[in-house]
């Protein structure tokens, strides 16, 4: 039986780039650095993110940019604040898609790698619910 995510695990060209990304961004509390060790393929660090185990592991990055993403929950009230330690690290928006009225708003960014993560402020119950009205 599945009891939920266990872990997300990112692979980075520069493990320091993307610890201030989620440092800065995400509020991550590093948990564990393997240093010049090699437990699994190559140097990693775990993060907690929300209660979330989030791994970094160096390697070479994505090829491409692409839809593909994680979203994190973000308060209604915190926009502003994401937005600006996103641009600090001078990391790419994404301009945001279309949305409807009661759907939350979101920041999408990249990391230097090509991963696309999304800081979101709706949750399923409240998109469903705006679906559901059209």
């Amino acid at each position: 039986m599945i009891e939920g995510l266990s872990h997300l695990t990112f692979i980075v060209r520069d493990l320091d780039k993307m610890e201030a990304v989620l440092t800065t961004v995400l509020d991550a509390k590093k948990i564990y650095s393997s240093g010049e060790k090699m437990f699994s393929l190559s140097q990693e660090r775990f993060y907690d993110i929300g209660g979330l185990w989030v791994a970094i592991m160096s390697g070479a990055p994505l090829a491409e940019k692409t839809y593909n993403h994680v979203a994190f929950k973000m308060g209604p009230n915190d926009y502003d604040d994401r937005l600006a330690r996103i641009k600090s690290l001078g990391l790419h928006i994404k301009e945001e898609r279309p949305r409807v009225d009661g759907e939350g708003r979101s920041i999408y960014f990249y990391d230097h790698n090509n991963h696309l993560f999304e800081l979101h402020s709706g949750t399923l119950e409240q998109r469903l619910h705006r679906y559901s009205k059209t």
